[in-house]
């Protein structure tokens, strides 16, 4: 049976797959191949999120579940959400009309009983089915919770679902010295511990409760088995307005304070659940996202400007067709809308990569790398220091007329790009050919959600990577409020940040945005260490405004 045979009219195929407990980076190579293959996802309403962003554009995806069924897995972190519709009726119908199927559930499909019923259905009616197994939330959660379920004495792991623990349950787990990982509810975990209680464990067994697993909303409180209902109590957690929130409790000595206090990774991450607001596209942004993602920060990305033709484009289209005859001997990307607008013009031409053919390439950043490989163009020159144009200027040889047969360079580029890069090239001995490639101008506004979050201090800091991404962002969106950090990538940006009323918090060493971003995390963490050495909780910027802390728990 190959699962990757291709299907034929009336011979289906599901993949029954494990979205794990909520960290989209705890998807398996073989769940994104399978989801990579789908005609049909079938998911969980509180993972789909997590796996849709794998399908091809245009298959059909649908939330839904088993009728009764409620959600989530223990450590989605979301509030349970009935399901209306039958599942196993849509993986079936799919299925029956020749569609690869992908059913995706939380943690791992063979510990949910509702994709054991879909499988047995699939296997009543001959259909070819796989699982795919995903990482449990019963222990994925207590690893990003800093809570190993083993020591080195190999102690036993009892698994409860205190939904349907019974009495003969609790007293077998509660009479043994097992480490007992328990599913619950804030709701109903205080309760959980009482029962645990009742059959023999000593009230002040060590327990960690963890809401929202391995995502950035998680939070682990630490208390005994006598004392969590106070601690919740004291932490002033209150239920969810849509419903129950799942927990993940470990019970027994891997999850005494001492020891979570060291092991703590996730948690203590320096930008651990701050939203930090990043004035550029996505396609721009997408390695500082990524950085700022293993800091164990939000980022949300928000376009100030957007890209247009030139308003003349004869000057493009000369240098285009110089690249065709001969005329440059290097061409130089500065950004990746630079490699976009010359891929574009290629396109209008009939061209492809291979007019690149003996002229050699440069390129600023790794995201304009990439975007010219995307394009079958591998870069000659990419700065092996600061991605900038004086980065760029510090690896870029002098012509040399005994081994350049040509003296000329195309700089394609913005309308509103600095000289620097030019007068350096100059200075080298180079002819420019200095072409606006396209024109910035001013992004529309932001949806009004976001525009409230920038201005009533939602997100907890901002990333400014130049003095136009001020003015553009404060243009369309409004001054971010007084609570949020406010992070400049040098002085320029930093003085005009100043003139907009802002006051600047962090300064990177170095022009670039991947310092800033480092720059951001050195502070945070800063700021972490401050509230554990006076004793105070550790929060986020955006809880100091007035009433987040309600708004928060509500």
């Amino acid at each position: 049976m190959n699962p990757n045979a291709p299907n034929h009219p009336g011979c289906g195929h599901v993949t029954f797959l494990g979205a794990g407990p909520g960290d989209p980076g705890l998807l398996t190579l073989r769940a994104v191949e399978a989801l990579a293959a789908a005609d049909v996802l079938i998911a969980d309403p509180h993972v789909l999120d997590v796996v849709r962003t794998h399908v091809r554009p245009g298959v059909a995806a649908e939330a839904q579940g088993t009728p009764g069924q409620t959600g989530p897995d223990a450590s989605s972190g979301t509030a349970e959400v009935p399901v209306l519709r039958d599942s196993t009726n849509l993986v079936m119908a799919a299925a029956r009309g020749g569609k690869r199927v992908v059913r995706a559930v939380a943690g791992d499909p063979g510990l949910d009983g509702y994709a054991a019923d879909e499988m047995l259905a699939c296997a009543a009616e001959g259909i070819v089915f796989e699982v795919v197994p995903g990482v449990a939330s019963a222990v994925g959660v207590p690893a990003y919770a800093g809570v190993p379920l083993r020591d080195s004495q190999g102690a036993d792991v009892r698994f409860v679902d205190a939904r349907t623990a019974d009495e003969r349950c609790w007293s077998e787990v509660g009479s043994s010295d097992s480490t007992a990982v328990v599913s619950a509810t804030l709701e109903t975990v205080a309760a959980a511990a009482g029962e645990l209680v009742s059959a023999g464990r000593k009230p002040d067994t060590p327990l960690t409760v963890t809401v929202a697993g391995t995502t950035t909303r998680q939070r682990t409180w630490t208390a005994t088995l006598g004392t969590i209902a106070q601690v919740l109590k004291s932490a002033k957690v209150l239920p969810s307005p849509q419903g129950s929130q799942p927990v993940i409790a470990v019970v027994g000595e891997s999850g005494a304070a001492e020891r979570r206090d060291q092991l703590s990774w996730f948690e203590s991450k320096p930008l651990f659940g701050w939203k930090v607001l990043v004035p550029r596209t996505k396609e721009q942004a997408a390695s500082l996202s990524d950085q700022l993602r293993s800091y164990g920060a939000v980022p949300s990305e928000v376009p100030t400007i957007a890209v247009e033709p030139p308003r003349t484009p004869q000057q493009m289209e000369r240098a285009v067709k110089g690249l065709v005859t001969g005329r440059y001997e290097w061409i130089a990307f500065t950004s990746v809308n630079a490699v976009k607008a010359v891929r574009e013009k290629f396109e209008e031409y009939g061209l492809d990569a291979r007019a690149f053919a003996g002229i050699k390439v440069a390129a600023v950043g790794e995201q304009t790398a990439k975007s010219l490989i995307d394009f079958g163009v591998k870069p000659d020159l990419v700065p092996s220091g600061e991605q900038s144009a004086a980065g760029l200027l510090e690896d870029w040889p002098p012509y040399d007329p005994v081994f350049d047969p040509i003296d000329r360079v195309f700089l394609p580029r913005a309308d509103i790009a600095t000289e620097t890069l030019v007068a350096g090239l100059i200075e080298l001995g180079w002819e420019v050919d200095d072409v606006t490639a396209y024109r910035t101008v001013r992004a529309s506004p932001p949806p009004a959600e976001t525009r409230e979050a920038i201005k009533g201090g939602g997100f907890d800091a901002v990333l400014f990577t130049s003095s136009s991404t001020v003015r553009n962002l404060v243009g369309i969106a409004g001054k971010p409020h007084n609570v949020t950090v406010i992070a400049c990538i040098g002085p320029a940006t930093a003085k005009t940040a100043e003139e907009h009323g802002l006051r600047v918090d962090v300064l990177s060493p170095e022009p670039s945005v991947l310092k800033l971003a480092e720059a951001l995390a050195d502070f945070g963490a800063a700021r972490r260490q401050a509230a554990v050495e006076a004793g105070d909780p550790v929060t986020r910027p955006s809880e100091r405004r007035p009433g987040s802390r309600r708004r928060a728990r509500s």
